[in-house]
């Protein structure tokens, strides 16, 4: 049975106390918002127009990035408003909410990027059946997977915050809502609630973690026997998928996978996940992949050309 509270606000204690250094915090924070959600959204608007992108790999990578929009979403543009103002607060709905889409994003993305490992293994160690394997439908059924997963996992994190009473004090110490910090102001004792958000989030995290390794591992051995030519293509396009997974579990599994704790670097580690990962994951896929570049090149050209004429 859901408990009764007393709190209906609460008050975030934020990145940083200090006025002047929450305002150098929006001027460098705001842009980088922005640049998530214009990268991201300039690489699903690619693969949507490119006739060039249309492999499963490219599927993945669109809805990964619609994904890191919606993420960076649930927490960014408060946190970015809340950088101007002394007091922060959010209502005790509005917290549950966003800790609500915050797992069911930060999950579906786990679970995409170890579908996208999944793709890279069939595309490289059987590609001669890549088509048949990961097929339309197949595509879609697992991007529909990752979603069902993140909503699965979600629910169950909220199922087990909403039964704890919050009867005061209201400060969570933290930029934003989660988990760890809201149960420090429950008023009865929630070792069963973090033995459980640990199994949830942490397992989560270290089970598709090292899915993901051992796919690469299986990738790495079976290049093996490639010519030199193909190890490069091959690993070229691994690499960048490699760099986002390292970005995105590193600070997850340092977070969730031991005893929560006040430290300032836990706000620093989880403002690179939340902030800067998300803004990061663009550039690393449009960087390192030449027919990306090669597709936003042509449809820029294309723009160009028809707003010309």
């Amino acid at each position: 049975m859901a408990s009764t509270n007393n709190v209906t606000e609460l008050i975030l204690t934020g990145l940083f106390q200090d006025p002047e250094v929450q305002r150098v915090c929006f001027v460098v924070f705001l842009p980088v918002y922005l640049a998530t959600v214009v990268g991201n959204g300039l690489i699903m608007v690619t693969v949507s127009a490119s006739k060039s992108l249309r492999s499963p790999m490219y599927f993945f990578l669109s809805y990964l990035s619609l994904v890191e929009i919606s993420y960076s979403s649930t927490v960014v543009p408060k946190f970015i408003a809340d950088l101007l103002t002394k007091i922060k607060t959010i209502s005790l709905e509005g917290c549950l909410a966003q800790i609500f889409f915050f797992h069911l994003l930060g999950v579906t993305e786990i679970l995409l990027l170890t579908v996208m490992a999944y793709d890279r293994y069939v595309a490289i160690c059987k590609p001669l059946h890549y088509m048949t394997i990961m097929s339309q439908a197949v595509c879609y059924l697992l991007v529909a997977g990752s979603w069902l997963g993140g909503l699965i996992h979600s629910m169950v994190q909220i199922f087990v915050t909403v039964q704890l009473p919050f009867c005061g004090p209201n400060i969570i110490d933290h930029y934003f809502c989660d988990l760890h910090p809201l149960f420090k102001i429950a008023c009865s004792d929630t070792f069963m609630e973090g033995v459980i958000v640990l199994a949830n989030s942490g397992l989560i995290s270290v089970i598709s973690f090292l899915l993901l390794v051992s796919s690469y591992i299986v990738i790495l051995v079976h290049l093996r026997n490639h010519s030199a030519e193909g190890r490069r293509k091959a690993l070229s396009t691994c690499a960048s998928h490699i760099t986002v997974v390292v970005l995105f579990f590193g600070p997850a599994i340092f977070l969730y996978m031991r005893p929560s704790s006040t430290f300032t670097e836990d706000k620093l580690v989880a403002l690179f996940y939340t902030v800067i990962t998300p803004m990061l994951n663009p550039i690393i896929y449009t960087l390192r992949n030449t027919e990306v570049k090669n597709a936003m090149r042509r449809l820029w050209k294309k723009n160009v050309n028809s707003g010309v004429e």
